[in-house]
């Protein structure tokens, strides 16, 4: 990828990850996150990590905002825009931003570039080779290549089956909470 596209994209997704935050409409926050994260997607893309560009652009940019715009529309959005900051909740943010930085930097500066080349990286077909009964995964390791997206599969419903289900609960608790408190504050008024 070109430089110019790379600090485009990191420019988007950083300017709407920005009016993500200080935005005091919450549509205008949801529609920047969605922004936001297309530029992500397309960060990822130019990684050539496909599958999780995708999966960028249809989990979160797609089913994720549907969900926080259904939300935000079953809440009163005029009385949070009447709403004033709140300094300690300004400073609080000051301070994780600066805590991040410091860990950014931290990472950024033991980093060593260039001292083996991805291209000719051994792969670590470790975690692959519980999977080899899989026909499928089989065919890859004999290939050499890593089946990653079949891997990930693997993982999320063998493996962590359980706690997709979960987060899939709590998803479905918080919106049924959010229904049942637009509700309660409607009927008081």
């Amino acid at each position: 990828m070109p430089p110019l596209l790379f600090y485009l994209f990191a420019l988007i997704t950083l300017g709407f990850g920005l009016l993500v935050v200080t935005a005091r409409n919450p549509v205008t926050s949801a529609l920047s996150l969605a922004m936001s994260f297309v530029g992500l997607a397309a960060l990822f893309l130019s990684l050539d990590a496909y599958f999780i560009g995708i999966i960028q652009i249809l989990v979160y940019a797609g089913a994720v905002m549907v969900l926080f715009l259904f939300i935000i529309m079953l809440l009163d959005i005029k009385a949070e825009e009447g709403k004033t900051f709140n300094l300690k909740a300004v400073v609080g943010g000051i301070v994780l931003a600066a805590i991040l930085a410091v860990q950014v930097a931290t990472i950024a500066s033991s980093y060593q570039p260039g001292k083996t080349r991805l291209d000719e990286a051994k792969l670590d077909l470790k975690l692959a080779a519980d999977y080899s009964k899989l026909p499928t995964i089989a065919n890859d390791l004999r290939a050499g290549t890593l089946p990653d997206a079949k891997l990930m599969g693997q993982s999320l419903f063998q493996r962590y089956g359980f706690h997709l289900q979960v987060i899939g609960l709590l998803l479905l608790v918080g919106t049924v909470g959010v229904v049942a408190l637009s509700k309660r504050e409607r009927e008081a008024n």
